[in-house]
């Protein structure tokens, strides 16, 4: 029997409603403000969706106010206002302004989602300086200056509120190829650890989020073009061990039950939504491929 046919005789795991479904209750973000970072787009705006099903205000944080302005139109139809805020998260100057912008609006945010991010598959010999730095900026920088800055309004208003900041597996197995980006998720996640112990006596808890695949227009060119090849040949599917990729709406709603109030004791903790696939081994591990032959790259040169 060949491997796809023994894949067609397996279930895998089951789909989930479809989206619209809630997860919970309707109206358990009522009154609350929700911030998403890179919420005009891909996974965050998906996450940003189920939010806003729940009653949730939102604001949501990017550098293209086109992409924003879009994004607005298409949330704000599943009810509640939406702000955009244009901000680098790079700057802690513009994440002021935004915060600024979003009491002045709708309120306080009470929920901080950390989406944003950079990443691009790339031999680590060939990272360039500004690469790095790009990379690590946006994606460890970043996050650390919007979670610094929920963190100290909530401080200063004694009030409580919920971090979830969304990482990558390959920061607890490395990651070839995003030699940059899993040493800056790496951070990420230890942020969550640290800052849960830290904030947790104020009513702050921070978590982290981990999504498997879940294809999106979002992703860079060399992955996207990797998995369109894969799915045109029936072949990514078959790649998970759910077999199936994952649905957007199911990483909006672990987001929205981790910061509910039916979390309200988990703090500290990262969920990963895969459907197991970073625990994937092989009992015979297929033959060795560098990075650079997986990303067709011919030999270093200096």
């Amino acid at each position: 029997m060949t491997d796809e046919s023994t894949h067609s005789a397996l279930p895998g795991l089951p789909s989930p409603p479809p989206p619209g479904t809630r997860a919970l209750p309707p109206g358990t973000y009522d009154g609350t403000v929700v911030l998403v970072t890179g919420g005009g787009s891909g996974l965050g705006k998906a996450i940003s969706a189920e939010f806003a099903r729940l009653g949730a205000e939102l604001v949501i944080v990017g550098r293209t106010q086109e992409r924003l302005k879009a994004a607005r139109e298409e949330l704000a139809a599943l009810g509640g206002q939406v702000v955009t805020a244009v901000c680098d998260i790079r700057q802690p100057e513009q994440i002021g302004e935004a915060f600024d912008e979003a009491e002045r609006t709708v309120g306080l945010p009470t929920v901080l989602v950390n989406n944003a991010a950079a990443n691009f598959p790339s031999p680590a010999e060939d990272l360039s300086p500004n690469a790095w730095r790009v990379v690590v900026d946006i994606t460890l920088t970043g996050t650390w200056f919007m979670t610094r800055e929920f963190g100290r309004r909530h401080l200063a208003a004694g009030t409580p509120g919920s971090v979830i900041n969304v990482g990558a597996s390959y920061a607890w197995t490395g990651g070839p190829g995003h030699a940059h980006s899993a040493a800056a998720k790496a951070g990420v996640r230890n942020l969550v650890e640290t800052l849960a112990v830290e904030w947790g006596p104020y009513g702050i808890q921070v978590n982290g989020l981990i999504p498997g695949l879940f294809p999106h227009p979002d992703l860079p060119d060399a992955i996207r073009a990797g998995l369109d090849t894969a799915e045109a040949s029936g072949e990514l599917a078959a790649r998970q061990p759910a077999l199936r990729v994952g649905q957007p709406h199911e990483l909006g709603w672990a987001a929205t039950f981790l910061a509910s109030p039916y979390a309200r004791f988990i703090s500290s903790h990262t969920l990963v939504v895969d459907g197991a696939n970073w625990q994937r081994r092989t009992v015979v591990a297929a033959p060795m491929r560098t990075v650079r032959e997986q990303l067709d790259r011919g030999p270093f040169e200096a």
